[in-house]
């Protein structure tokens, strides 16, 4: 049996499509592949794919990502719920003794062949070699905290050696936790990045960032402790489970800051969440919910999202244990309509130079407030505008270039445009969109028709 399963993992191996590692632009806003093309983070949280998905079941989840246009699938090592001593479906646990410095290989040969398989149909991992309640439980959490620098660093090597030749994984330390104040969180977390750098061969072969919990708008997410350390290659941030937490002016805390460098909201509203944890006030998130986030992350200057869902996260299941009361299996959410919506987001975002791009609000004359939102973002030659519900707004022309620009209205629910006249490329423009009302958002786009470029 164990040299089938060699056999197996050495085959998906050498079958793989040929991936080079990412890295940052040179403007430092975007990822880009080595060659230099834009790589555009379409994530979903599944942490936990490893650990409660056998073979099979992952190859759905992952043909299921990968044809709905997700490049990014964030997975954990060492998962959240019990993931030291509750075994995977292979009856392994992945550790011995609770022992990160022996880490016990039957249970890695999975996460092998999960990684393996992503590579096979594009996908990349965006890997968190643990949960942050195995370092610090905080209220929640099943633990145990087994986590010191020595070794942390010593289970990061573990993890870059063995996944120094696989190019979809980008690394992300944290796990849902901030660094407690007064305390060895930050070097423990800083230990474990030092050692997977160590064991891919050098920082430059490993693109790293960090996940932490909400926290205040000032903090930036990832950037409030690790800003500066050269590991850091992106910011990263959580904004949460409510509908209204004003996502762009925490993407524009992070954006501002400098040294610059890229930054992407990593957890945001799950699609059929508890809205704040509070499903009898607020009730469930919905798919206009999950997409109008998405916009506005992107639009204030994110270089990609992660979409989430509370079904899939758990990778709820017959006989499983169910976190914050769930409604479907995990496999009946893989086709909800805000996993779906998702595909049009990227359509859209790749339809247009995405270098380029730079968040902009001069070009509306009223942003409105949070439940009715309107936000800009453009390149040199285009912009788009997205209406959370469809009110209408005031263009101030003359910010890209082109003496005449072409209107097309995009449908953020499914990818639908709707043709709009040509205007003149200065003064003040008035735009109306199709329609209006709650969860009839609209994003419009303003293109130099010079360039003709093609409907998104």
């Amino acid at each position: 049996m164990k040299s089938k399963i060699a056999f197996i993992l050495l085959y998906s191996w050498l079958a793989l499509p040929c991936f080079a590692q990412l890295k940052v632009s040179d403007n430092k806003r975007y990822l880009v592949t080595q060659d230099g093309k834009p790589f555009f983070w379409l994530g979903d949280t599944a942490w936990e794919l490893f650990h409660r998905l056998n073979r099979e079941e992952a190859d759905r989840y992952l043909k299921n990502r990968a044809d709905k246009g997700f490049t990014v699938i964030q997975a954990v090592a060492l998962a959240e719920l019990d993931g030291l001593n509750t075994p995977n479906p292979y009856g392994e646990v992945p550790l011995e003794n609770n022992d990160p410095t022996k880490p016990r290989e039957a249970y890695f040969q999975h996460v092998d062949y999960v990684i393996d398989k992503a590579a096979s149909m594009g996908l990349h991992i965006a890997l968190l070699p643990t949960w942050g309640d195995k370092l610090f439980k905080s209220t929640w959490g099943k633990g145990p905290e087994i986590f010191t620098p020595s070794n942390a660093k010593a289970y990061g090597k573990y993890l870059g050696n063995r996944y120094k030749n696989r190019k979809n994984i980008i690394w992300i330390m944290g796990g849902d936790r901030n660094p407690r104040d007064n305390s060895q969180d930050v070097e423990v977390w800083r230990a474990m990045a030092d050692g997977v750098a160590e064991g891919v061969g050098g920082h430059n072969q490993a693109l790293m960032s960090y996940h932490p919990q909400p926290n205040s708008l000032e903090d930036a997410g990832s950037a409030k402790w690790f800003h500066n350390d050269a590991w850091l290659d992106f910011n990263m941030f959580q904004t949460g489970h409510c509908r209204e937490n004003n996502v762009w002016d925490r993407v524009q805390v992070a954006y501002n800051k400098t040294p610059i460098k890229p930054v992407v909201d990593g957890e945001t509203l799950y699609e059929d969440h508890p809205v704040c944890f509070n499903a009898k006030d607020l009730g469930t998130s919905s798919a206009y919910d999950i997409r109008k986030h998405a916009y506005l992350d992107l639009f204030a200057g994110a270089f990609g999202h992660t979409y989430g869902s509370h079904d899939i996260w758990q990778m709820y299941g017959p006989g499983r244990q169910a976190v914050n009361s769930p409604h479907f299996y995990w496999y009946d959410a893989l086709d909800l309509p805000g996993a779906a919506q998702m595909t049009y987001v990227r359509r859209l975002m790749e339809s247009r130079p995405i270098l380029d791009r730079v968040p902009d609000q001069s070009l509306l004359t009223n942003a409105r407030e949070a439940h009715d939102r309107i936000q800009a973002t453009r390149g040199k030659d285009y912009l788009f505008v997205y209406t959370t519900q469809g009110k209408d707004f005031t263009v101030n022309m003359g910010k890209i270039s082109g003496q005449n620009l072409k209107a097309t209205w995009y449908n953020p629910k499914n990818g639908e445009t709707k043709e709009g006249e040509t205007v003149e490329n200065k003064g003040q423009k008035k735009f109306t969109p199709p329609s209006n009302g709650y969860g009839q958002d609209w994003v419009l786009v303003l293109d130099d028709v010079s360039k003709n470029y093609p409907k998104p």
